[in-house]
């Protein structure tokens, strides 16, 4: 029973800390991921490119974001682009300051590991689309970012969406690692609860949970979509 009372609203409990902290963690996932997507996609489409300069930054961004742990990532981007950011604003105008969000370091530090991880979906997607496709758009007229927005696009989605999904639920995980930078994520809350009240194992059971029902939703959400983008092609095949 004291263990429930510890899950309530109210000062006696943890149950407003734990359920602002999750919240946070759902704010920093659906914000990281659209920001992923589109710069996992420009450094696919760079690795595609015809120009090698392109192409060589591409694969060197990969190769560093993918190699490099998400952890690492985040401390240099908190704390460099801090350091930068400070280099720059002196620059402009002597004795100012700035402070990075937390917030917004995580957002950009686990969306260009996202990035990194996505672009070879989009890759491999980019690959299940035959060359005739191109070809039969150039055909009718359409001008290239016509046919990347009607006909190359809505494929690409539809192949790459299962990957895509996994990516999300490795990104959902990995909001956990921006507690390190003193943001109040669902881990971070968690922590500090278990400090306070010497009840590691419960918390933490608890956490889980909550991180396991965040994925369960977004599985039963993302088969939706999957069968949303499989109708047609379905029929079709």
């Amino acid at each position: 029973m004291d263990l429930i009372r510890l899950l309530s609203f109210g000062p006696d409990g943890w149950g407003d800390e734990l359920a602002a902290g999750t919240w946070l963690t759902i704010r920093l996932a659906v914000a990281t991921l659209p920001f992923g997507l589109l710069l996992g996609l420009l450094v696919a489409l760079a690795k595609r490119s015809h120009i090698r300069a392109l192409r060589v930054v591409g694969n060197a961004y990969t190769t560093v974001f993918r190699g490099l742990p998400e952890l690492l990532t985040i401390f240099i981007v908190y704390f460099g682009g801090q350091i930068l950011l400070q280099r720059i604003v002196e620059f402009v105008s002597p004795g100012s300051s700035v402070e990075v969000s937390g917030f917004v370091s995580g957002m950009i530090a686990l969306g260009v590991v996202f990035s990194a991880y996505s672009s070879e979906v989009f890759l491999g997607a980019f690959r299940g689309i035959s060359r005739g496709q191109w070809e039969a758009s150039r055909s009718l007229g359409l001008r290239p970012l016509a046919t990347m927005r009607l006909v190359i696009l809505p494929q690409l989605v539809r192949l790459a969406l299962p990957g895509l999904a996994n990516l999300w639920l490795i990104l959902l995980k990995d909001t956990s690692l921006v507690s390190v930078i003193a943001i109040d994520d669902l881990l971070r809350v968690t922590g500090i609860a278990v400090r306070v009240t010497k009840q590691p194992f419960f918390f933490f059971g608890v956490a889980c949970l909550l991180y396991l029902v965040m994925s369960m939703i977004s599985s039963i959400g993302i088969t939706a979509i999957e069968r949303r983008l499989g109708r047609g092609h379905g029929r079709t095949a």
